[in-house]
């Protein structure tokens, strides 16, 4: 049976389980809910995950939500081309990265989103720098600390548990140029990481919907 995985375009957290099961081949049933009609404050949604939070999987049976704990249950369940490495240190180094991209870089871009796109008013100039400032702020101590090719190494749970939060960057760039932080404006290493992510064969397969209009 294969796997149900509900998805809403556009969620950083959804996107890194798409990046997730893409990469290791696992075989899944797309489920596209729509923010904008209500899907996942659907009573059918809610029986499953009470919340109404994307990402949701459906595991043979099992319910399972929070982004971060699925990708740590498809990395035990289904361990072909791992995303943890093995040894103990650097396990526990790509988890700390990704938890500090959840308390610090998640911050900033998803602040610098709602400036943006979605205040009341257009952003002043200070409001902008200060957002700007704030998020290259976010990304400076993950240049300083990168290994290479991604972030610890080899890619891992840290790789996609970032990508959305700086990819959202140019799309906000996109939808109101001069105001988001284009390719050429990030850190020279997490310019090329992005690069490199983008290169990866199931990049466009999960690049949100809603993003390639």
């Amino acid at each position: 049976m294969a796997l149900t995985f509900y998805y809403g375009s556009g969620s950083p957290f959804a996107w890194k389980v798409w990046l997730a099961l893409e990469h290791k081949g696992i075989a899944y049933d797309l489920k596209l809910l729509s923010f904008d009609k209500g899907d996942t404050k659907a009573p059918a949604f809610r029986a499953i995950n009470p919340r109404g939070l994307v990402p949701t999987i459906v595991d043979d049976g099992f319910a399972l939500w929070e982004s971060g704990v699925i990708l740590e249950y498809l990395e035990e369940k289904y361990p072909q081309k791992p995303l943890l490495p093995k040894e103990t240190k650097a396990r526990a180094t790509v988890r700390r990265l990704a938890t500090e991209i959840n308390d610090y870089v998640k911050e900033a871009s998803n602040a610098l989103a709602e400036l943006v796109l979605y205040g009341d008013k257009p952003a002043t100039k200070e409001e902008l720098a200060d957002a700007h400032k704030k998020m290259l702020d976010a990304l400076a101590p993950f240049e300083a600390a990168f290994v290479g090719p991604y972030l610890a190494g080899e890619l891992s749970i840290a790789d996609f548990t970032m990508f959305p939060f700086v990819r959202m960057l140019k799309r906000i760039e996109d939808r109101k140029p001069g105001q988001g932080l284009p390719d050429d404006r990030l850190p020279p290493k997490l310019r090329a990481w992005k690069g490199a992510i983008e290169t990866l064969p199931y990049y466009e397969k999960t690049t949100p919907p809603h993003w390639k209009k």
